[in-house]
């Protein structure tokens, strides 16, 4: 698996294992579902993408992770909104999406040379 060595697939496992972790008793199955599908999402679609043969194909995977981001860091926003995100988890969270964005940015602009 060519993504193991990537600290952006390492750094994506990670924050969705938190979060299976800490939705884990949330009674909201309908929420619980999809924040945890979004950051699920995130993994295995860069693991996705670096195992096609194709730069534009990677590219595209890798896209598709950083919109599941996008829908994570909405997500997260709302959960705090509605307390079933406590405000300093949530924002950890966001920042450290943020810096998952800017990382896959920088593969994908690698990849394109």
């Amino acid at each position: 698996m060519k993504c193991k060595n990537l600290d952006v697939w390492k750094r994506s496992c990670k924050i969705s294992v938190e979060i299976y972790k800490y939705f884990i008793s949330l009674q909201d199955y309908g929420f619980k579902d999809q924040i945890t599908r979004s950051s699920l999402s995130i993994a295995s679609n860069i693991a996705e993408g670096m195992e096609k043969d194709s730069n534009k194909d990677k590219i595209r995977f890798l896209n598709i992770s950083q919109g599941s981001i996008s829908e994570l860091i909405t997500q997260i926003y709302i959960g705090i909104e509605i307390n079933y995100i406590d405000r300093k988890i949530g924002l950890s969270w966001i920042y450290e999406l943020e810096q998952l964005l800017k990382m896959l940015s920088m593969l994908k602009r690698s990849l394109n040379k």
